[in-house]
């Protein structure tokens, strides 16, 4: 073969291989940037619990909840049927508010009736337990970070807080619809907090 051709060769070879390279952009330092894969598992490893809490709480949490909420029967079911179980669910109730107490400045709760039992819902700002958090279906081995895990629950408080309106005692004697989270434990309910309320028209 020729060198003409032996050229030509080589540069129809060169042309192959750079169309069919992938151009990969480089960051500040001249390293490539490489693409999310989009079914990677998700990592937290460098997150805060706050930041985890706002990055997921439309899809994890508001989302879910839309999705998977029990109304007042399917809670009472699920109830009896984990009478020896610890797990918790979103709830969707709507019920008149049979009084707010916000007496105690860090735990502000309201009262409402659930097939004839009360039910306390946390308001905030302190919103104990794990309901949030558990609900979403989060698990102790999601997080390599074991502390952040742990600190979520509160994470997860204080952003359900923000988005709720001022709830006070004026709210007695209104039914309003409710998006709970709530744990349920050895056939009872507790631990329940407040995501979202919206007043029903009088």
């Amino acid at each position: 073969m020729s060198l003409t051709r032996w050229g030509a060769a080589l540069v129809g070879c060169a042309t192959l291989l750079l169309t069919a390279c992938t151009v990969v952009d480089l960051d500040a330092n001249g390293k490539p940037i490489i693409p999310a894969d989009p079914n990677a598992k998700a990592s937290f490893d460098n997150q805060t619990p706050q930041q985890i809490a706002q990055q997921t709480w439309q899809t994890r949490v508001i989302d879910a909840a839309n999705k998977q909420a029990l109304d007042a029967n399917a809670l009472s079911a699920k109830m009896k049927s984990s009478s020896s179980t610890t797990q918790s669910v979103f709830v969707r109730l709507t019920s008149k508010i049979e009084s707010v107490d916000v007496s105690n400045e860090r735990e502000h709760k309201l009262v409402i009736n659930v097939n004839g039992q009360p039910l306390k819902v946390q308001l905030g700002p302190v919103i104990n337990g794990n309901a949030i958090r558990d609900a979403t279906g989060f698990k102790f081995e999601d997080f390599t970070n074991q502390v952040q895990f742990a600190q979520l629950s509160r994470a997860y408080a204080r952003e359900a807080v923000k988005h709720l309106p001022n709830v006070d005692p004026g709210w007695a004697g209104k039914t309003a619809t409710m998006t709970l989270a709530v744990t349920l434990n050895g056939g009872k309910a507790e631990d329940a907090a407040l995501l979202e309320i919206k007043p029903e028209a009088q």
